[in-house]
């Protein structure tokens, strides 16, 4: 089992990694998005916190993020592994969630960093279309649903993202060299990181991928 954390821009496959390695190896696919969501339905007072940055668009600061996900971790089904995805997004969250692991007798054993080219990664995204019932992923030029605007799986209504624009992506490619790139280089000097390329498709990322982790 394994305890991972996957890195990479905007549109580097991050989330369709995830669910794969979820499955492969039993392990609870953590997403800060997920977690926020989940504790936002459920009013408890950590989501009410989140809420209130959420509906004024503004960033949920570093202590309630770490707050929110390592109570996740805390959690019965991650007792033996987890795989985490948009998080850490900083060095600072990064050092915390070290200091939680350490303080359990724990540790992050891979940090999958998924590498590919921007433009190609732009071209991914606004190109892409989701289902706004099952949230499956089309791409309008190599994998189109079968019938324009209807999902192929629940029959559900097909949109555009309204972060997937151009301009959008390309602000959230400036805000991740930023705040995350600088990560990167933390686990490199930590000796778990692996460099995954991440132009190929879901099923060649995940070969490569499970060939770096031996498994």
């Amino acid at each position: 089992m394994f305890r991972l954390i996957l890195l990479g821009p905007p549109g580097a496959g991050k989330g369709t990694l995830a669910s794969t390695l979820s499955v492969k190896f039993n392990a609870p696919h953590i997403s800060t998005g997920s977690v926020f969501r989940r504790n936002i339905k459920e009013g408890t007072r950590l989501g009410m916190r989140v809420k209130k940055y959420m509906d004024k668009g503004e960033l949920v600061p570093d202590e309630i993020v770490i707050n929110i996900v390592t109570d996740r971790l805390d959690e019965d089904d991650c007792a033996t592994g987890f795989l985490l995805d948009g998080f850490p997004r900083t060095v600072h969250q990064a050092e915390e969630l070290d200091k939680y692991l350490e303080s359990r007798g724990l540790a992050i054993d891979r940090v999958i960093d998924l590498v590919a080219d921007e433009e190609l990664l732009m071209q991914r995204m606004i190109n892409r279309r989701v289902c706004k019932s099952c949230g499956r992923i089309y791409h309008v030029i190599t994998m189109p649903p079968k019938q324009e605007g209807i999902c192929d799986v629940c029959g559900g209504e097909i949109y555009q993202r309204a972060d997937d624009t151009e301009e959008t992506v390309r602000n959230r490619f400036a805000v991740y060299q930023s705040q995350t790139a600088p990560l990167i280089e933390y686990y490199r000097k930590a000796g778990n990181l692996l460099a995954i390329d991440g132009s190929g498709t879901p099923d060649e990322t995940l070969e490569l991928v499970v060939e770096a982790l031996g498994v």
